[in-house]
Order: C-alpha cells, then sequence, then structure tokens
C-alpha cells in the first residue's frame, strides 16, 4: 500500500501548470489512482487563490473537495508553526514564507511526508522532526 503524502502549493500550482516535474508525476499517479493526498487548509487557499480562470477554479476545488482535510484547531496550528519558525531561526535558519511553517508542522504533527519544489522544506528537515519526500529515481 502507497503511504499518503502532502503535496505542496508548489506542487499543485505546477500540476494546474502541466509542468513536467518528479512530483507532478507522482501527484498525478495518486490522483489517477485514488491514493490519499491529505490536504492542509494553507494549501487549498494558496493554490487556490492563485488560480484565475473561474472554470480552472471550479474543476481544481472540485478536485480538492475529494481529499481528506487534515484538521489541527487553528489556535494549536499557529502556535505550532510559530514555535517551529522561532526554533529554526534560533538554529540561523530564516524560512521565507511562514506559511511552510504551518505545512511542516501539520505534517510533523501527522507524521506524513512532504512532496514539494519549494527549498524551504528541505531547511526546515535538516532541523526538525520533518519528512519530505525524495525522488530516489533521478
Amino acid at each position: 500500500m502507497t503511504s499518503p503524502l502532502i503535496f505542496d502549493t508548489s506542487v499543485w500550482i505546477d500540476y494546474a501548470g502541466r509542468k513536467d516535474t518528479p512530483q507532478t508525476h507522482l501527484l498525478t499517479y495518486y490522483l489517477q489512482n485514488d491514493y490519499e493526498t491529505p490536504l492542509v487548509p494553507v494549501v487549498a487557499q494558496e493554490f487556490l487563490q492563485g488560480i484565475r480562470e473561474d472554470s480552472q477554479h471550479r474543476r481544481m476545488k472540485d478536485i480538492l473537495s475529494w481529499h481528506t482535510k487534515l484538521e489541527i484547531p487553528h489556535m494549536a496550528a499557529a502556535m505550532g508553526a510559530s514555535n517551529l519558525f522561532r526554533f529554526l531561526r534560533k538554529q540561523g535558519v530564516t524560512i521565507r514564507k511562514s506559511n511552510d511553517c504551518v505545512i511542516a508542522f501539520y505534517a510533523i504533527s501527522f507524521d506524513l511526508e512532504v512532496v514539494h519544489n519549494d527549498s524551504d522544506f528541505e531547511l526546515i528537515s535538516r532541523h526538525s522532526g520533518l519528512k519530505t519526500w525524495k525522488n530516489n529515481k533521478g
């Protein structure tokens, strides 16, 4: 059985833009085979808010509606992500987008790997319990 994976906004954007990457191939494989791709609320928000065309927005919203939504109370997620951000900064690591700490906090909390196309996740994983998907085929 294939393990559930969290796909970061960067991968969803590349997927919608039909970019040919190992991450989009993996997302396509997961979607075509009905494998679990749980959603972090901020990923859904970031992805959907960037779609300009109404028809594509509706289509992607429909696709996302079928996915398991990971739930952590808002304040707990905010506190956990801020603690992670501060911890990393104390280690000399500055994360460019604080939402990446929110996504990482969810992934750590649910013990799931993040599939991404964003260097911040590799920085976070080097200094925390975050697991990231590695493309071992290339």
